[in-house]
């Protein structure tokens, strides 16, 4: 890999939004402008030398890019894109407002699609989908409680 120039390693580093990213940049700098050890480097920056290594090879092999992470790729979905689409638009439809309870939509997932989410990855699609997700609000007890008690109930300062 042809080596890249220092002054413009140093406007990438002070461009870098990633402060990974410019971690790794950081360490590149100290490498090849300053010509310190990269082990030296990686007990400067309080890391292992294989994290020094492994960075310092990828940007060997691959340039300013290969200090990028790679893109992560999670378990595939076992619904499809479409039928999400669908039950995404059949909540818009509903005139609730966009608020429903995880159950609902849970119960609602697993009648057209045989899959059980949980009802935390139901809180997620919810507001990936700009829902908002009904949560349970306060509520007296009492309602039928006269001023007279609730002022009696409240905490605060007695002077005797």
């Amino acid at each position: 890999m042809k080596s890249i120039n220092s002054s413009v390693l140093d406007k990438v580093y002070k461009d870098e939004l990633d402060v990974d990213v410019k971690e790794r940049i950081l360490l590149v700098i100290q490498v090849i402008s300053d010509n310190q050890h990269i082990e030296s480097v990686a007990q400067e920056l309080h890391r292992s030398r294989s994290w020094a290594y492994k960075w310092y090879k990828r940007y060997n092999d691959k340039g300013l890019e290969g200090l990028n992470d790679k893109p992560r790729i999670g378990k595939p979905s076992t619904i499809s894109k479409e039928t999400m689409e669908k039950i995404k638009q059949e909540l818009s439809a509903s005139n609730t407002g966009g608020n429903f309870r995880q159950t609902e939509v849970m119960d609602i997932i697993q009648k057209r699609t045989d899959v059980k989410y949980h009802k935390v990855h139901i809180y997620r699609l919810l507001h990936k989908w700009n829902f908002v997700p009904k949560i349970p609000q306060k509520k007296f007890i009492r309602t039928a409680a006269t001023p007279e008690d609730k002022k009696s109930f409240k905490k605060g300062y007695k002077i005797s």
